[in-house]
């Protein structure tokens, strides 16, 4: 597991094992989930299901190629510009908790290395200083953490790391991933099918705010049993 120092001030100190009860920590309702952009990337239509919006990274492309439908539980999402979908009321506003999901990428095209996962602390998504930290993987068995603030991104993972603990894809076969970020106080913790991948503190992460999930360009990406759980 690699840890990333975020901020000098903050000392390490362990971070609990997720508890598997799920739990509402705020108001909204906690089902399945849901780039530089200006005002206007943002969008709620026929191409969602109720409750959902999405914001595009890119402000020229068409919401319409962005489309989210829920079938038999499972969020289903098929891209063609990359963004976020979350539900715009389901906050998370709590010193300790950790957001789980599984991740399917469906029919993984050789080469296509596009990154799907989880965000969090999500705020002003609707406008030009929106904000959250997001955990991706990728089929090439690789995962990426980095913060949005606006229109720009900062990296935290050093750009994209090798795990042993991401399951690659195999050429045109789907495959699965459990994702989950975990925060508790002042310390970060992000895991890859229960294994943890990489610790770091708080410091100035968003981490209060909307969760939801990413999904990049050009993708097919179900994800399953959605949740913001205790530890």
């Amino acid at each position: 597991m690699r840890r990333f120092r975020m901020d000098r001030r903050v000392s390490s100190r362990r971070v609990p094992r997720v508890m598997p009860l799920a739990l509402v920590l705020a108001a909204g309702s906690c089902g399945d989930p849901g780039g530089s952009g200006a005002p206007g990337a943002v969008a709620s239509s026929a191409h969602l299901p109720g409750g959902y919006a999405v914001r595009l990274d890119r402000q020229n492309r068409d919401v319409a190629d962005f489309v989210a439908t829920i079938n038999d539980g499972s969020l289903q999402v098929h891209t063609g510009p990359a963004g976020i979908v979350y539900r715009p009321a389901q906050v998370v506003d709590a010193e300790s908790y950790a957001v789980r999901a599984r991740f399917s990428e469906v029919g993984a095209p050789e080469g296509h290395r596009e990154g799907f996962g989880l965000f969090i602390g999500g705020q002003d998504l609707e406008g030009t200083n929106q904000r959250y930290t997001y955990f991706l993987v990728r089929g090439d068995g690789r995962y990426l953490i980095r913060h949005r603030e606006g229109a720009a991104t900062r990296e935290i993972s050093n750009g994209w790391q090798s795990s042993e603990a991401v399951r690659a894809a195999t050429t045109g076969g789907d495959v699965a991933n459990e994702l989950a970020i975990a925060v508790d106080g002042r310390e970060l913790r992000f895991f890859c099918n229960d294994e943890p991948v990489a610790e770091m503190p708080v410091g100035a992460l968003s981490v209060r705010g909307v969760a939801g999930v990413r999904v990049n360009h050009n993708l097919r990406v179900h994800i399953q049993s959605f949740r913001v759980e205790p530890i």
